[in-house]
């Protein structure tokens, strides 16, 4: 499958990808800022199935009339008792974001922010294409 996946590392991720993926895989994920292909996203358990594209639609449409199917408040409870078990409270939520915005402000992050937008961040438009060998430069600076 040639489709990838892109692996965002944005604020709350880090607080729900290990009960995703495991502490292991977590930290490739979050370290190591590259991405993955569908297939790989699927066996790391940070997808739920990876399909090709010609298999999408039909499969989320089946999907969402099934669900849609079924008692709303049913769907609901059984939402609300998995979101117990497996989101983050509020304050972990919050902890994740003042952290990642206080990161923002160091000296070397705004360094690499810089030498980013010098290599096309926010400019080119397939630069979230050349992502993953773009941070691989960023040593270099």
């Amino acid at each position: 499958m040639s489709q990838k996946y892109r692996m965002f590392k944005k604020n709350s991720g880090t607080e729900r990808l290990p009960h995703l993926v495991g502490r292991g895989r977590a930290l490739e994920i979050v370290l190591g800022a590259n991405d993955f292909d569908g297939d790989t996203a699927e066996r790391y358990g940070y997808v739920n199935c990876a399909l090709p594209d010609a298999e999408l639609d039909s499969f989320v449409d089946a999907l969402a009339r099934r669900i849609a199917s079924f008692d709303r408040r049913a769907v609901s409870a059984a939402k609300n008792l998995v979101n117990q078990v497996s989101l983050p409270s509020a304050d972990r939520l919050l902890d994740a974001l003042n952290s990642f915005q206080t990161a923002l402000t160091w000296p070397e992050a705004q360094q690499r922010i810089q030498a980013l937008l010098e290599r096309g961040l926010q400019r080119e438009v397939d630069f979230e294409n050349r992502w993953p060998e773009v941070l691989g430069t960023l040593v270099e600076t």
